[in-house]
């Protein structure tokens, strides 16, 4: 089997037990409230990071940082290793790019070693499903020019639908208007988002009621599914800090496809600073986006 590190970067949500299973080398994404700023060793646990939010506190998300990008790829690649990298969507961030451009210095000094930076094009467990199939390619003795090849046709499938329960954080976004915030929460609207082929946000419609919209986020998901579901992968479920919501998704992506390998998981900080508390998302292989 050829010599390759599969890594991935922090706002992939990956579960600590597949970090830990896998011993995986994560690059950090950064997120701050003022000048205190998180993501690497000093973080700050979800439940405690959201309910700020709800305090009204206004945190803020950054790029990854080239010089730590450097620190966890270079002992790779002096033990003999080379990388696949999994990187958050080039289209909503810097920090693919960061990593490329890393990636080609350390390459220029290791001449013999090869690092891979697949733009995953999306965000959160979609990076983790990429990953899972990553590691499942691997074991079947791929090798990294070919499950890089592979993964760039896959990532086409894996598809993120999403609510939001507080419009406000899509307005600071720039995602809505204000008059439209103020009137999808006195309506209690809530709306649909979706990453897209590009990687980009999408907005796609609203309906009236949290519980409503959760049912139709399931209903999206089974009627983009496919005829041919790759169910060697779990459907990810990530929230922003409403446990009790997500496992009502969970109930309905069960009873609308059949499907009960799920994955459930808190939406990451970094991510989390521009969705906001009672982020509720679905992310599975589908029908190409």
């Amino acid at each position: 089997m050829e010599n390759y590190r599969i890594t991935i970067d922090s706002n992939s949500d990956l579960p600590s037990f597949l970090r830990e299973k896998y011993q995986t080398v994560i690059i950090p994404q950064y997120y701050a409230f003022g000048d205190e700023v998180y993501g690497d060793e000093k973080n700050m646990a979800p439940a405690e990071f959201y309910q700020k939010m709800r305090e009204g506190a206004l945190p803020s998300s950054m790029a990854n940082n080239p010089v730590i990008i450097r620190e966890r790829f270079e002992p790779i690649l002096k033990d003999g290793y080379d990388i696949l990298h999994i990187a958050f969507s080039s289209a909503l961030s810097g920090s693919y790019n960061n990593v490329c451009v890393t990636a080609q210095e350390l390459m220029e000094e290791y001449p013999d070693r090869k690092i891979v930076v697949l733009d995953s094009l999306n965000v959160s467990l979609a990076e983790t499903i990429l990953f899972l199939k990553a590691h499942q390619l691997q074991e079947e003795g791929r090798s990294l020019s070919e499950n890089a090849a592979f993964l760039d046709e896959y990532k086409k499938h894996i598809n993120v639908q999403f609510t939001v329960d507080d419009l406000f954080h899509l307005k600071r976004g720039g995602r809505i208007s204000g008059a439209v915030a103020a009137v999808g929460t006195a309506l209690n609207l809530k709306p649909f988002l979706s990453i897209t082929a590009e990687g980009t946000l999408s907005s796609n419609g609203t309906v009236r009621g949290r519980k409503k919209s959760i049912r139709v986020l399931a209903e999206r998901m089974r009627d983009t599914l496919g005829d041919q579901p790759d169910l060697s992968v779990p459907v990810g479920i990530v929230h922003g800090n409403c446990p009790e919501d997500a496992s009502l998704a969970a109930s309905c992506v069960k009873e609308l496809t059949g499907i009960d390998n799920i994955l459930i998981n808190d939406v990451s900080p970094s991510i989390g600073t521009h969705a906001g508390p009672g982020a509720l998302g679905i992310l599975y292989y589908g029908k190409e986006r």
